[in-house]
């Protein structure tokens, strides 16, 4: 259990780095970069990838995707951060299981009982409450966690696919991934500096360092906390979304004072509901 809350922890902590980041005039494409930078060094010390492993029947074609995308959507995550806050944020990432969900349904056949359906059901409204503005500087800032929201979706089937590749560590795979994620962020941070003249800045670094930390702490302890729990994986599954909610919308309302409408607590009630029936139908 101690595991599964370092993970949540360390997951909510990525976000509030972004929102205390936005008082220092800081450059996302940098932060993200020194993301991934610290985030491979740490993977490359604690996961030993074996490289000699990874060769032309490597599932190569999925790394570029995923190595492409993971930036992307974090530079929409932490846009999403400034402008719509942490609680709609975190709860955005979080819903994204139902991508997923729905692909296990709809592409792989995957067969569907009453309880995921209604926690489908259920998800969709809770999707559009709390995505819905509490106030008017918010207009057309709803896209920023919509991305995220199918972003990870998106991302999180395709690692599903690299997971089976059993021949490879999947830590392995990880790895090459956040290699290709590093590069394309070099290649936006250069662009950025010919282009914008935007130099780089050593508090980007820092906050970059920061996130890449915690960052990994989420997926190390995550992965931790599924070898403690092997038998029952949807106990994780359950405790870790529902904690990054439940602790992302204190923090973001108590804290950062983040202003809610009714219709967004309701949403946020009605995707614990969700994520409740999902784990419920998991254990049967």
């Amino acid at each position: 259990m101690l595991f599964l809350i370092l993970s949540i922890i360390c997951s909510v902590t990525v976000g509030v780095i972004f929102k205390v980041s936005r008082k220092y005039n800081v450059n996302n494409s940098q932060i993200v970069a020194a993301n991934y930078l610290f985030a491979l060094i740490l993977c490359y010390f604690f996961f030993s990838p074996n490289l000699n492993a990874v060769g032309n029947d490597s599932p190569w074609s999925l790394y570029v995707v995923i190595g492409l995308l993971l930036p992307s959507v974090f530079l929409f995550l932490a846009a999403s951060i400034k402008h719509m806050g942490i609680v709609k944020t975190d709860a955005a990432q979080r819903l994204s299981l139902f991508i997923p969900i729905l692909a296990a349904w709809f592409i792989f056949k995957e067969d569907f009982n009453t309880l995921k359906i209604t926690a489908f059901l259920i998800g969709l409204p809770a999707i559009l409450l709390i995505l819905a503005k509490p106030a008017e500087n918010t207009k057309n800032k709803w896209i920023y966690p919509a991305v995220v929201l199918f972003g990870f979706g998106l991302i999180d089937i395709l690692f599903k696919q690299i997971a089976l590749y059993t021949t490879l560590p999947y830590t392995t795979s990880l790895f090459v991934v956040f290699n290709i994620a590093l590069l394309v962020m070099i290649a936006v941070v250069i662009y950025e500096l010919i282009a914008k003249k935007i130099y780089l800045n050593f508090k980007n670094v820092a906050f970059g360092g920061l996130v890449g930390a915690f960052n990994f702490g989420n997926i190390f302890f995550y992965l931790k906390a599924h070898q403690a729990f092997a038998e029952n994986p949807s106990t994780v599954f359950a405790g870790m979304n529902m904690g990054v909610i439940i602790i992302g919308s204190l923090i973001g309302v108590l804290i950062f004072k983040e202003k809610l409408t009714k219709m967004n607590y309701a949403g946020l009630g009605l995707a614990l509901v969700a994520i409740i029936l999902i784990f419920v139908s998991q254990l049967k």
